[in-house]
């Protein structure tokens, strides 16, 4: 059924289109690929992308197929690919509440009912825990400078209660604000090591997807670029000994400690434990004090 002319036959393996001469000499068995005009293969290439093709538009059809052929199959690797296949492809990423998705929820406090929830709750966690740190360094801070440095402690506890610790990241539900971390079906990506522009692996995770991504995505950083302990805090703890009078910019500090001006998301692996090498901005440290006048 193929016009003869611009018809090609090609290796399956590679796409390698096929000479006269070279056919004769190909061993038994070997698979082939016919071509007509202006189609092309690539090999295991074009398969590749079919299959990701499939994994779109017939994600059920896909894992049945892999459910079949793990019934049979014997090999391990391939044992191994299918199901990490199934296992992928069976996702419930939509699914919100507990009762739509039990799985997801084994092992969490029954206080939670929703999958947000939960993932707030975490982001609180974290933003709770940078709290105690930076309280936790009064006792590095000069006697006499105490007492302001719990003050600005105070002003940024009382801020972060107002945002709710900043939990409204890891809600799909707040898109507006989630967006600039993930999508709002709950993708979410490495954002690389401090160094670099993008993470080099292409670590991506959907914590909402089921109960091993969430549990997974636990172990993702948050890593503050001009780094939180050796750099942020001790800044602060410094602008607050030498004020002389001057007023710490206190928001700015807020800035690098809690909020995404200052935080990746990071694969562990991505996360880089050595010195970043990064100061805080000098002439953000102190701002103008607000001045009143009188109208006469």
């Amino acid at each position: 059924q193929l016009p003869l002319p611009g018809s090609r036959l090609c290796l399956y393996e590679d796409g390698t289109e096929l000479t006269e001469s070279y056919f004769r000499a190909l061993p038994p068995q070997t698979e082939l690929v016919l071509l007509g005009p202006g189609e092309s293969w690539r090999g295991c290439a074009s398969d590749i992308e079919r299959l990701l093709a499939a994994f779109c538009s017939q994600q059920d059809a896909v894992v049945e197929a892999a459910r079949r052929l793990l019934t049979d199959e014997r090999a391990p690797h391939r044992q191994k690919l299918l199901a990490d296949l199934i296992h992928n492809l069976s996702e419930n990423i939509l699914a919100e509440n507990k009762e739509d998705d039990k799985k997801w929820f084994e092992g969490l406090e029954s206080r939670f009912k929703n999958k947000s929830s939960y993932l707030r709750h975490s982001c609180e966690s974290r933003m709770r825990g940078y709290m105690r740190e930076v309280s936790g360094f009064i006792s590095n801070v000069h006697p006499a400078a105490r007492d302001a440095y719990r003050g600005i402690i105070d002003l940024m506890a009382d801020k972060l209660k107002s945002v709710k610790y900043n939990g409204c990241y890891f809600d799909r539900r707040e898109e507006e604000e989630a967006a600039r971390l993930c999508t709002a079906e709950g993708w979410f990506s490495c954002q690389g090591p401090f160094d670099k522009d993008n993470c080099p692996c292409k670590h991506s995770i959907n914590p909402y997807s089921n109960r091993e991504s969430r549990i997974l995505f636990s172990t993702w950083n948050l890593d503050h670029i001009i780094e939180k302990k050796r750099a942020v805090v001790p800044e602060l703890a410094e602008a607050v000994k030498t004020r002389d009078g001057r007023e710490v910019n206190w928001e700015y500090f807020y800035q690098l400690l809690f909020t995404l001006d200052n935080l990746k998301l990071v694969h562990i692996a991505c996360h880089k434990k050595t010195n970043h090498n990064l100061s805080c901005d000098k002439t953000r440290i102190y701002r103008k004090r607000k001045q009143t006048h009188e109208i006469s």
